[in-house]
């Protein structure tokens, strides 16, 4: 059993849990993620870590309330006990000195794992750019870990609601016509499918080289059920083993969005089945 430590709760339906999972905290690296399952009926759950540290022996993960299990997992609070927190899995970001400045985007939730992986780039002599974004202000979180994780952070919001309106392909956009293509030899994207699809195919214009991290359907996270299947330069490759990190310029993103939806018919089933208990009268899928 892994005691949740600490909770935040960013908006009503993003939140993030402190896990104390020595073990776990002890070995991983950016980029890798772990599978947890609330309990012995619960479904697994894979989640890209947001933050470790290894003196404290703790995992932070950030995820959002879109289904029955993320929708029971957030209703849970500090003290609780998850059953099972596998980790960590999935290759680990690729992290060396570049020559000129990197860029990381991350939308939504997408700006929890990507935070790791900004502070490692940084930390290795990089000049780093941030760029996250959100539907509206109320939905952002972590800005102030970004801006340490940063040489220089830039924020947008789909309402205009903070900062500024606009996607993060616009602030890139803008970012890579004053900086010179020529000058940047990474950008790392992590958020919602859309996003990263349209990250990639501007940078592609540009022939810079883009990272995205993949959520794909999973279930043992080992490469062995072939759940988590995507092809990349049209070779058939696993998430959860040879990921999740892949060059986004290769990724068949049309048959990655296809495979996504496999279950959502029976995601919708469940949640409609799904009764409240956690007493806010918020009854489940309503």
């Amino acid at each position: 059993m892994y005691k949740i430590l600490e909770k935040k709760v960013f908006s009503p339906i993003i939140k993030e849990f402190v896990i104390e999972a020595p073990k776990v905290a002890k070995s991983c690296k950016s980029g890798q993620f772990i599978i947890l399952r609330i309990n012995e009926e619960g479904e697994r759950i894979p989640l890209t870590i947001a933050d470790y540290d290894r003196e404290k022996g703790t995992i932070a993960i950030v995820f959002q309330e879109v289904g029955k299990s993320t929708t029971q997992l957030g209703q849970m609070e500090a003290g609780d006990y998850i059953k099972d927190f596998v980790g960590p899995l999935g290759e680990p970001s690729h992290i060396e000195k570049f020559n000129g400045p990197v860029v990381v985007m991350g939308g939504g939730v997408g700006i929890a794992p990507v935070h790791p992986i900004a502070r490692d780039l940084k930390e290795a002599g990089n000049h780093v750019i941030g760029i996250i974004g959100s539907r509206s202000g109320d939905l952002l979180f972590y800005e102030d870990k970004m801006r340490a994780a940063c040489s220089e952070l830039l924020i947008t919001t789909d309402d205009g609601s903070y900062v500024r309106k606009g996607f993060v392909t616009d602030v890139l956009k803008e970012v890579i016509d004053d900086r010179g293509k020529e000058n940047m030899p990474l950008v790392v994207a992590i958020g919602p499918q859309p996003m990263m699809r349209a990250v990639s195919s501007l940078t592609r214009e540009y022939g810079i080289k883009t990272i995205v991290s993949l959520n794909a359907v999973m279930v043992d996270g080992t490469g062995m059920c072939g759940c988590c299947r995507v092809s990349v330069g049209g070779t058939t490759k696993f998430v959860c083993v040879d990921g999740p990190e892949f060059d986004g310029h290769d990724v068949d993103w049309f048959e990655l969005g296809r495979r996504s939806a496999i279950f959502r018919e029976e995601e919708q089933r469940a949640m409609e089945q799904h009764q409240c208990k956690c007493g806010t009268g918020c009854g489940g899928a309503k």
